[in-house]
């Protein structure tokens, strides 16, 4: 049994708001004794962080669709842990869990915020970190994405950008079993090559190494029907003058825009809507968080089955996370990025 009164909390802080790519000037790390969990309660130890995209733009003030992350407040994250402390019947020490840990060693989460956190137990023969990747936000991102916005029909072909990322490899492995022509964009010749030979897409561009536009029209002799965007920026103009009529845009991310110094760049060729009677709406997530339990269901079955696969890039240490959230912006990771807090 775990004595509580002798555990540390270390924490990450959001110092400062940062301009352009966030430095480790942005952080601040603090310490703090960890209680005991009040009644109704649970005191999770945190094995596993989710680094993503979009916690750049929590770091931002203003309005947006969840609230700016406080300066001076223990910085968001999603995670997986273990259950160390309960004084809640639902969950019982040596439980799994992913919640909304934050970036700490040790998350108090009151009885109250239980169901705020997203709390709820995990299978953890499926992996940890897959929990975090197919399993998790991302997960629930691109299913619920593709198949509540895109809608795709057998035979469509579906465009995703940032395609060897945590929602991107998620959103083309559903296309294919669903029956799409899938054609991945990513950087670099290994991403491109692990989308086609390992997650089973039809073609990748590797935008670093290759013409965006050539290859779509390689790629996609009859169009876009379904683009599902991670990026932003040049490559969404570029696929809108290849979509079809009646076309679907799914707007996700825009990675390349995060840190702008400079107003975000908006499409330039938004009229292909017009013309191809198109439509481009936004996916959050947490909309859908009351069904997530059935996303969760069925691509459960297809990793057990096989026929699908979550590949999750792992760095160690708390301590490293400045660093560790900038792979995002510059491509370096491969897969979904996660942080290991500890072992289990």
């Amino acid at each position: 049994m775990t004595a509580i009164a002798t555990l540390t909390n270390h924490q990450i802080l959001l110092a400062s708001r940062p301009v352009g790519l966030p430095t480790r000037a942005n952080w601040r790390s603090t310490t703090k004794p960890v209680a005991e969990p009040s009644p109704g309660g649970v005191l999770v130890k945190t094995l596993y962080l989710s680094l993503d995209p979009a916690m750049r733009g929590w770091m931002n003030e203003g309005k947006s669709y969840i609230a700016p992350v406080e300066i001076g407040a223990v910085m968001r994250a999603g995670g997986v842990g273990k259950v160390i402390a309960s004084q809640n019947p639902t969950f019982a020490v040596g439980d799994y869990v992913n919640a909304g840990l934050d970036l700490q060693e040790y998350c108090m989460i009151s009885q109250e915020n239980i169901k705020r956190s997203g709390m709820f137990k995990i299978d953890a023969r499926l992996g940890l970190t897959t929990w975090l990747n197919v399993l998790g936000m991302p997960g629930m991102t691109g299913f619920f994405g593709l198949m509540e916005v895109g809608l795709p029909k057998a035979g469509e072909t579906v465009v995703v950008s940032g395609a060897a990322g945590a929602v991107g490899q998620t959103v083309g492995q559903i296309a294919k079993l669903k029956g799409c022509r899938v054609v991945g964009i990513a950087g670099g010749q290994a991403k491109c090559d692990w989308v086609v030979n390992e997650l089973g897409f039809d073609a990748c561009i590797d935008y670093k190494n290759g013409d965006v536009r050539a290859g779509l029209k390689a790629h996609c002799p009859k169009g876009v029907d379904i683009y599902f965007d991670n990026v932003g920026g040049e490559i969404l103009d570029m696929v809108l003058t290849k979509i079809t009529r009646g076309a679907r845009i799914i707007i996700c991310g825009a990675i390349s825009q995060y840190n702008n110094t400079t107003p975000v760049k908006g499409p330039a060729n938004y009229l292909s809507l017009l013309v191809n009677r198109a439509r481009m709406e936004g996916i959050v997530v947490f909309d859908y968080a009351d069904r997530y339990h059935l996303g969760v269901a069925e691509m459960a079955g297809y990793l057990k089955a096989g026929t699908m696969k979550s590949k999750e890039d792992i760095v160690q240490g708390l301590e490293n996370f400045p660093e560790t959230l900038l792979k995002l912006f510059n491509g370096e990771n491969f897969g979904k990025l996660v942080l290991q807090v500890a072992a289990d």
